[in-house]
């Protein structure tokens, strides 16, 4: 099969999206199948054979973050053209309700389009004024995916219509063969805890983790924490000012060290406080056997169910945070056979499987226009 794949967003700066659109098109050409993934890009060294850039992006601000588009007449133009001369089967399309190349390509496509939906929002004012315009536009989707229960709620609550509900997908055997190192191994004593995530960005909960650390180091004074990802490390460690010599800020990290990290920490931490569909970095700890410890926020309670592959803290609490911390450290027996629980369940969000769900939804897709491909 022919298969486009539009991303909306930057490929230059990597995310929960970005990530998900790269592993789905591996793994559909792994499989046999011709893909193409269009995304704006502005470094374009060293990109994948199947990427196609549009061009840059700019930066906007967009829930809570700040998310790289394109948009306009030329981008357009450049949509159209990847799209005569890929002459797809079937096109999948992530978040087409944002002004970016999804959208364009969305109203462009003269195949089947498939969309899917990333995007977890509690309330949004623009989206209540720009719903009448999105149905219209969105009328064109052959069929929906949302990977949340979350992020399906907010297509059907401001664009109308369904989706079918098929999770990020991740490589777990990558995480679970993933070997301890040394560096981030805790003791009885000296226990340790990760946290991963942009620094800069408030809705992470760095300094959530940063507020409750003085009470987690007063309960256990040997207690080291792994701080990592991308952002200004000198500017983090002053959030948890005296307490910093207890941090190691090991900035960006490649997928492997990420691996070795949640592999051999006592616990990580998922302290985010919104704006999340779903929580692809749970996953991936539950993968390596890490213990977590995450905020209650809905997405995140659906991967943990509840608690049965993790535990939570009240959002946007520290004191509840640093309780949570403190009560499971000195829980070792039963952390581990929660954890062990947790690797078990991340199975079913590998990609073999994900990847299958996804090209059902096609298949779904190409039998609604009535279209065969051989």
């Amino acid at each position: 099969m022919r298969i486009g794949i539009v991303c909306p967003y930057s490929w230059d700066i990597a995310g929960g999206v970005q990530f998900h659109i790269r592993d789905l098109a591996e793994e559909l050409i792994g499989r046999g199948h011709e893909v193409s993934v269009l995304a704006p890009a502005e470094n374009t060294h060293d990109l994948p054979d199947y990427l196609v850039s549009a061009g840059p992006a700019i930066p906007i601000h967009y829930n809570g973050s700040v998310a790289r588009l394109a948009f306009g007449p030329r981008m357009n133009m450049r949509v159209r053209a990847w799209l005569k001369t890929g002459r797809f089967d079937i096109v999948h399309v992530h978040e087409p309700f944002i002004p970016s190349l999804s959208m364009l390509a969305l109203v462009a496509a003269t195949c089947p389009v498939v969309a899917t939906f990333h995007t977890a929002l509690e309330r949004s004012v623009a989206f209540n004024m720009a719903s009448p315009m999105l149905r219209s536009v969105l009328e064109k989707l052959s069929a929906r995916i949302a990977v949340s229960g979350e992020a399906r709620r907010t297509a059907v609550q401001y664009l109308g219509g369904d989706a079918f509900v098929i999770p990020n997908g991740v490589y777990t055997r990558n995480f679970s063969t993933a070997r301890r190192d040394e560096r981030f191994t805790g003791t009885a004593g000296r226990p340790t805890l990760a946290f991963l995530g942009r620094l800069d960005e408030p809705r992470k909960g760095l300094a959530l983790v940063a507020a409750a650390f003085d009470d987690i180091r007063a309960a256990h004074p040997g207690v080291r924490l792994f701080v990592a990802g991308h952002g200004d490390c000198e500017e983090a460690a002053r959030l948890f000012g005296n307490n910093a010599e207890a941090v190691t800020f090991l900035g960006s990290i490649s997928e492997e060290e990420k691996a070795a990290l949640l592999a051999s920490v006592d616990m990580y931490l998922a302290p985010n406080t919104g704006g999340e569909s779903f929580g692809i970095i749970l996953i991936e700890a539950m993968a390596a056997g890490a213990f977590v410890v995450a905020s209650d926020i809905p997405a995140f309670q659906a991967v943990l169910a509840s608690g049965t592959f993790g535990v939570h803290f009240a959002n946007n609490d520290p004191q509840s945070l640093a309780t949570t911390v403190n009560e499971w450290l000195d829980k070792p027996d039963e952390r581990a056979a929660i954890a062990q629980r947790a690797q078990e369940e991340s199975g079913r969000y590998d990609w073999q499987s994900v990847a299958s769900q996804v090209f059902a939804a096609y298949e779904t897709a190409l039998r609604t226009e009535q279209i065969e491909v051989e």
